[in-house]
């Protein structure tokens, strides 16, 4: 029996349409969806278990992943089956997980999983894109106590116009990059990258993506109608006892005020915060706690984060006695590791960073394989965040989600500035060593002063801040707050984060939490954090203004070489013998691409010491070396034969051409030696390939004087020669076998006669 399936249509302008069926498949799961666009197929499931957990927070799982049959693809390595995630699905992840989690109740933790698969691929179509909305478009077919539909589309610009959800061609031309993530009210979520954009041009985007959001929102609303809306399942809710929360919040709310305005650090606050909730706890009976404890906890938390906002928007103080637009005191310091290739540390209140930065060949390069891309990266920068940093101790495994995402909000920020023409592959690792505040905005300014240090001819120096707003819905109270502090990022309506230059916008990140906000109020926090950043890049500078003029001299020196494609055989060898014992004699890093535009082989040429740097492009310039008939090259005696001499090319070490004993020189050379000895240097000239012997042919004697009275043999006619050889020797041989042929015809006559009778 065929299923009965629903199916709905976005229509995304340029004869492109996004379309929505449930119905066909998977249809265990709570909710499923299938999104399509072009021959692009997402198939979305979520599923919640009924039973809730004893946590105090929601364990959702959100899991994307590119399945490689979608691209009539094998997964690479040696077990032919899709592993763990790539770093591009785990940020897809995040982006959905991101706008998802704040629109679930906060007491609801039920083990939730929502699983997004690409099934089919189009090169024309990005995926990501639609992740958040297939993720929304089936919790609004399940019973989730889900509080409204979202939906995601990127944004681009090209030629000056705004696009939705355009193609990977598209975004080569692009000059913005965005992911905005939005309800049908308020947007939630902001990520991308920018050609150093206004704040201005980057409210007009999220603008336009807005509107497209609400389209697809619709159409999400309308799926659910046909198909039949269920009924919101009921779970065991926390109870609530308003006289418990006003007694804690009468308790705590002026201790924790007068705490967070005396502008303490971190772990004098930490430990008054702590001591408070303990008085707090220590007014009730052991009954008491035993029976609403973890209520006492919570409304504890609630009363601290009131006063704490209080006291911001009342007086325009913060918890470590900053004004709102007031930056954390910064200090800097480059060339700090002595054997790294650069490096920096940037140190902003209670928040450090630690950058290397490594340079190496195309060899080097960072691989993607996933089946909607692949290709490589040659400028990438990776984020450590240890426990330490935090003054934690906690099992290490492996790179989290967070640390993937943060790395490549610093990444995008930094990778417009390196120049097309940076020879080498730039990697750039941020060992966050504290951590109160945004280490991803450190990375950034420890990321850019590194670079700098090793070298690298960056356009524009960058730098990054993290900044927040609390806001008044009731009183139209709002403050916007530069450089927050882990405290401020937990208490405030949003969190977002912006880097750039000078002259513009290059990333962003932004985490709204609050509905309805207005886009007067966000452009007013970009343009309070655009002072942020100057005042940053103004320290940045102040320790590094220029990148240093080369790299370090430890460091490799990267050369470039183009050759032509029929010569790249020769610099490779037989089985590569020729590049390996080149590397091996020079202590150089070759590597030898083709560029399939130009048809050229490009040659990199990677090592520490010159020396060997210039005995490869000496053997680059030997086999491209090609003499011209009628120049004169000075050459060496490499070898003595019988009939001449082995000569190398002076300006080309490896071509040798034989100087044969006649072109020695004029008077007659009976043994080579007379004339020339093992590792004499002098001039030839070149006559191109010989006619007779269709060899290389040059001459000593071209060059020199003739010898007085000296009279030339003259040449013979080849044709007359011929014709003596012919004649000559057919009579010389005929006169006897003539005179033997005669001889026998003599013999035979009688015989003839007597035949004629």
């Amino acid at each position: 029996m065929i299923p009965k399936t629903f199916r709905e249509v976005i229509d995304l302008g340029d004869g492109r349409e996004i379309s929505i069926e449930t119905g066909k498949l998977a249809k265990q799961a709570h909710g499923s969806v299938v999104v399509q666009s072009g021959k692009c197929m997402l198939l979305c499931t979520v599923v919640s278990n009924y039973e809730q957990k004893d946590l105090p927070f929601l364990p959702l799982t959100v899991d994307y992943r590119e399945k490689f049959a979608a691209a009539g693809r094998y997964p690479g390595g040696f077990f032919k089956r899709e592993a763990r995630p790539s770093d591009g699905e785990v940020l897809t992840m995040r982006l959905v997980d991101r706008v998802l989690r704040p629109l679930f109740p906060k007491d609801y933790t039920a083990e939730t999983q929502v699983m997004i698969q690409l099934m089919s691929h189009d090169d024309d179509v990005m995926p990501e894109a639609m992740a958040g909305l297939a993720a929304s478009a089936a919790i609004q077919l399940s019973d989730f106590p889900f509080e409204c539909a979202i939906s995601e589309a990127r944004v681009g610009r090209v030629n000056g116009e705004f696009v939705i959800n355009p193609t990977r061609a598209q975004l080569l031309e692009s000059d913005i990059e965005m992911m905005i993530g939005a309800s049908a009210d308020s947007v939630m979520m902001v990520e991308g990258e920018m050609d150093e954009i206004s704040e201005e041009d980057m409210i007009e985007a999220i603008k336009f993506a807005h509107e497209a959001i609400k389209l697809q929102i619709e159409a999400q609303h309308r799926l659910a109608d046909a198909f039949g809306r269920k009924e919101v399942r009921e779970y065991d809710r926390a109870p609530a006892n308003e006289d418990l929360a006003k007694q804690v919040h009468d308790m705590a709310y002026d201790k924790v005020y007068a705490v967070a305005k005396a502008g303490s650090s971190k772990k004098e606050r930490t430990e008054a915060f702590a001591n408070i909730k303990e008085e707090v706890k220590a007014s009730f009976s052991e009954e008491e706690l035993e029976a609403h404890g973890d209520l006492v906890s919570d409304y504890y938390r609630k009363a601290e984060k009131a006063a704490v906002r209080d006291l911001t928007l009342n007086e325009g103080l913060r918890l470590d006695g900053r004004k709102t637009d007031e930056i954390r005191p910064i200090w800097c310091e480059i060339d700090y590791l002595p054997s790294v290739h650069g490096s920096a540390i940037f140190t902003r209140g209670e928040t450090q960073a630690l950058a290397t930065v490594t340079l190496g060949t195309s060899r080097d390069a960072n691989q993607i394989d996933m089946p909607s891309q692949e290709g490589e990266e040659r400028f990438y920068l990776h984020y450590n965040f240890p426990p330490f940093c935090t003054g934690e101790a906690r099992p290490i495994r492996g790179t989290s989600r967070r640390e993937v995402g943060h790395g490549n909000l610093a990444q995008r920020a930094l990778k417009g500035m390196v120049p097309d023409e940076c020879p080498y592959t730039v990697r750039v690792v941020s060992e966050v060593l504290e951590s109160n505040g945004s280490s991803s905005m450190a990375t950034v300014c420890a990321g850019t002063m590194a670079l700098m240090d090793a070298g690298v001819q960056l356009k524009k120096p960058v730098s990054g801040i993290a900044m927040g707003l609390i806001s008044d819905g009731d009183s139209g109270k709002y403050a916007v707050l530069s450089d927050i502090l882990g405290d401020e990022d937990h208490l405030g309506d949003m969190d977002f984060k912006v880097t750039g230059t000078a002259d513009g916008i290059t990333a962003c990140q932004m985490d709204i939490k609050v509905k309805g906000l207005s886009y007067e109020i966000l452009v007013n926090a970009l343009k309070q954090a655009r002072d942020g950043r100057l005042h940053i890049l103004e320290k940045l500078t102040d320790t590094i203004a220029q990148p240093n003029a080369d790299v370090k001299a430890y460091a490799p020196k990267m050369v470039t070489r183009r050759i032509p494609n029929e010569f790249i055989g020769a610099m490779i060898g037989p089985g590569g013998k020729v590049i390996q014992e080149l590397q091996k004699e020079t202590g150089t890093t070759i590597v030898i691409n083709e560029d399939p535009v130009t048809e050229e082989g490009i040659i990199e040429i990677l090592g520490t010491d010159q020396e060997g740097i210039d005995k490869v492009l000496a053997k680059i310039d030997s086999v491209l070396f090609k003499p011209q008939v009628g120049s004169v090259y000075e050459v060496k005696v490499i070898k003595m034969l019988d009939f001449g001499a082995v000569v190398e090319y002076m300006d080309a070490p490896g071509n040798e051409v034989l100087l044969h004993v006649s072109e020695l020189a004029w008077e007659r050379t009976e043994n080579v030696s007379d004339v020339v000895n093992m590792g004499d240097v002098f001039d030839v000239k070149y006559f191109g390939l010989d006619k007779r012997t269709r060899k290389e042919k040059v001459s000593r004697k071209a060059i020199m004087p003739k010898p007085e009275g000296f009279v030339e043999r003259p040449p013979r006619d080849s044709r007359d020669s011929r014709d003596n050889n012919r004649s000559g020797g057919r009579d010389n041989r005929g006169s006897r076998d003539n005179r033997g042929r005669d001889d026998r015809r003599d013999d035979r006559k009688p015989r003839e006669d007597k035949k004629d009778d």
